[in-house]
């Protein structure tokens, strides 16, 4: 595995091709981590297969390409892809492990022409996101979110976000007891899921991520939706907030879930619901052992491929 980088040269232009040779049963969920972590594009190659006697092997393993700006983030998404992929063959342990490689390339016009494969996408029974640069005619009900990434996380496609986005849609629509939807969004990325709730009804909706960068692009993406007055884009650690929340949203890691976890508790009021996603099913036991508590009632469980997602409630008084 070869992927170290000489970040003493000028970042300018420079992009870094990731390879991983990928077993076919987690082209999916490979593929859907590297969008998730802000790769501009994602290109799945059928490597040539090696016969023998003139014979065609079968194919076990495809090329998939994806590519990163080569920004400060790097070593944090690297980190991210070796975590992604020690957990998965962890998971599946029966499967070949899935390997990359890294190249650094130029190419000034690459941040232009990836945005050709980010289309609108159905997230749920109602939202559809869609990027800055697509037309999309809205059907029946529809809730368009326009997102421009830039270079932070989150275009919606990673199943993660999607199944919490299903989780959100269906208590702000479904629980009429709330006269005013208070929400905060944690590690909000590109704000998909805070925008998200303040088109579906939500008052109040604070954005919280520790990353600035992250945290502009969602201020950005709030104004393009028109929603500036409900939503409110907070660059700091979650853990300096102390206002109560009727939903809390929290699409992380099941390692940061775990360390928020009594402060994400305090932070729900009343009656109020706490969403957890970014769980993959080797940390399920570990998340039910500290969130399915005495504190809260589980409303729904959703779960996609290795993916999870719980929508709590917290006990009253």
């Amino acid at each position: 595995m070869s992927d170290r980088i000489d970040k003493s040269k000028d970042r300018t232009g420079k992009w870094l091709m990731i390879e991983l040779l990928t077993p076919v049963e987690l082209i999916e969920a490979v593929s859907n981590f590297m969008t998730e972590i802000g790769t501009q594009g994602v290109f799945q190659e059928v490597p040539e297969p090696a016969g023998t006697n003139g014979l065609t092997a079968s194919i076990a393993r495809e090329s998939l390409k994806a590519y990163l700006p080569y920004d400060l983030r790097i070593d944090l998404r690297l980190a991210s892809l070796r975590t992604y992929l020690e957990s998965l063959s962890q998971l599946f342990p029966d499967i070949e492990k899935v390997d990359f490689k890294t190249e650094i390339i130029i190419d000034p016009d690459w941040a232009e022409q990836w945005k050709k494969y980010f289309k609108p996408l159905r997230i749920s029974k109602n939202i559809v996101i869609k990027p800055t640069w697509e037309r999309y005619a809205p059907l029946g009900r529809d809730i368009v979110v326009e997102i421009d990434p830039g270079m932070a996380f989150g275009t919606g496609q990673h199943a993660s976000t999607r199944i919490c986005l299903e989780a959100v849609e269906e208590i702000l629509l479904k629980d009429r007891s709330f006269g005013m939807w208070r929400v905060l969004d944690v590690g909000t990325g590109t704000g998909i899921l805070g925008i998200s709730c303040a088109k579906l009804g939500a008052q109040r909706v604070v954005c919280v991520d520790i990353d600035k960068k992250a945290a502009e692009i969602a201020r950005e993406n709030v104004f393009i939706n028109g929603v500036q007055d409900r939503v409110e884009i907070i660059n700091r650690d979650v853990t300096t907030i102390r206002e109560p929340f009727d939903l809390i949203v929290a699409n992380l890691t099941s390692k940061l879930l775990l360390k928020l976890r009594d402060h994400l508790t305090s932070l729900t009021d009343g009656q109020g619901y706490l969403v957890i996603s970014g769980i993959i099913e080797q940390n399920r036991s570990d998340i039910e052992e500290h969130f399915l508590s005495d504190a809260f009632i589980t409303r729904n469980i959703i779960t996609e491929k290795e993916w999870i997602c719980y929508a709590l409630q917290k006990k009253g008084a």
